[in-house]
């Protein structure tokens, strides 16, 4: 595993406010899931860290607000039989959802007008078509 788990740019979570937690996890091993622990939580203390810029602090608290635990976030991970594969696992979604959480807000829908020529067109079309079915009326065939 590395030191720092990069979320965008420069910014990075140091391993030391990083805190794993191991316990057996579930699912296919044989005898070997007995005995080792390969299930991985990872969690990080949001609201202490200093590692995040304020301003997007500010924005992944908000936003995971629902997932927060006295201002923890925390991710699991155990669809690997390797301890190590499942701690890589469980980096890189911690990674990707506070990158996700502190990503700046989209900017707002400009709308725009439909142009003249397009209703013209399609309007145009219209009575063509109502022409092109009156024509077919009975009434006509004299």
């Amino acid at each position: 595993m590395s030191g720092h788990h990069v979320i965008r740019g420069s910014v990075s979570l140091p391993e030391a406010e990083l805190m794993w937690r191991f316990s057996r996890s579930s699912g296919p091993g044989g005898q070997h899931v007995n005995t080792s622990d390969s299930k991985v939580e990872l969690s990080f203390d949001l609201a202490k860290t200093e590692a995040l810029p304020a301003v997007w602090k500010q924005r992944a608290l908000e936003r995971l607000a629902g997932r927060l635990v006295d201002g923890v976030v925390t991710v699991r991970s155990s669809e690997h039989r390797s301890q190590w594969r499942n701690r890589e696992a469980a980096a890189v979604r911690l990674t990707a959802l506070l990158a996700e959480a502190t990503a700046p807000p989209p900017k707002p829908r400009k709308p725009t007008r439909i142009p003249r020529g397009i209703n013209e067109r399609r309007l145009r079309q219209k009575k063509q078509r109502s022409e092109t079915k009156q024509g077919r009326s009975a009434r006509n065939w004299g």
